[in-house]
């Protein structure tokens, strides 16, 4: 699926002091990213904070995104979750105009054997109008979706056209690039992973870095899929304690902290999450600083 390679961006949802959603905000990052040249954007992820929204509120950032994205690049987004039915129920009372795919992330809690995994998937892609991408979080969700399961959904369901692997087992990774269909593709869903991924076949990356440096990330990106590597190494080497500072203290609270410094959104999160410490938002000042300085 041409729609989704190259680089894709997790955007933030921001939020105000009263934690409203801060549409100025969210339309400011759209333009952002976009003007940065990344290919495509993914709404409603764990970067954009799904969990803590309504439903109404999910459907209200969904139109804005389309609506401010208006067809400059295609537009991803999250539906996923740990029932099975509810998520079918989503999709099926969901509006997709202007939306190009959905990113779905394996069930969470209830820890489903491969099985449940791939049934899961199955009828998830049986009812999605357009493509589905499946997202392997372990980390997160405590629910690894193995090479065998993953393969098998790329051969037999036609509707699911990538996974977001974010496993970081780069020989699960490789299994899947080695065995999956030609016209299944393999995103990289760490920022950290992205030169070892796209080396070994991936397409690319879906990322939290892109947020604030969405021309960088996009260069990278661009190099690697060129043969370019010492070009992109060069890049990811700079840009290396940037993303470390992003996981520190949790995403999306590093981002967010990245982005209020870069004037583009308020550093406010929804609990549970709550912002970063000082000295780490100090550290990620310095950096932010250091990078403007060499680019």
């Amino acid at each position: 699926m041409k729609k989704f390679k190259g680089t894709g961006v997790a955007i933030v949802t921001p939020f105000k002091n009263d934690s409203s959603i801060d549409f100025a905000g969210l339309g400011n990052i759209i333009n952002h990213v976009i003007s940065g040249g990344v290919n495509y954007i993914v709404a409603m992820g764990t970067t954009g904070e799904s969990a803590t929204l309504t439903k109404d509120e999910k459907k209200a950032v969904v139109s804005y995104v389309v609506e401010t994205v208006n067809n400059r690049v295609p537009v991803v987004i999250g539906i996923g979750g740990n029932n099975t039915q509810d998520v079918i129920n989503t999709i099926r009372y969901a509006n997709f105009t202007g939306v190009d795919g959905i990113l779905s992330v394996a069930p969470y809690y209830n820890k489903p054997n491969q099985r449940g995994l791939f049934q899961h998937f199955k009828a998830i892609a049986t009812c999605s109008p357009v493509p589905v991408i499946i997202y392997n979080v372990p980390g997160r969700t405590c629910s690894n979706i193995s090479s065998d399961t993953c393969l098998e959904l790329a051969h037999e369901c036609e509707n699911i056209v990538a996974v977001k692997e974010a496993s970081g087992d780069l020989t699960q990774i490789m299994k899947i690039i080695k065995g999956k269909p030609e016209n299944f593709i393999v995103i990289s869903g760490d920022d950290m992973m992205t030169i070892p991924i796209v080396a070994a076949g991936g397409s690319g990356v879906i990322s939290v870095l892109a947020n604030a440096f969405p021309a960088q990330c996009s260069d990278l990106v661009n190099h690697l899929q060129k043969g370019n590597y010492k070009s992109a190494r060069e890049l990811h080497f700079r840009f290396i304690e940037m993303i470390e500072l992003l996981f520190i203290e949790g995403n999306p609270a590093g981002i967010k902290a990245i982005l209020n410094s870069m004037n583009l959104c308020q550093n406010y999160l929804r609990l549970p999450l709550v912002p970063v410490s000082r000295p780490i938002y100090t550290r990620i000042q310095k950096a932010v600083e250091e990078l403007n300085k060499k680019n």
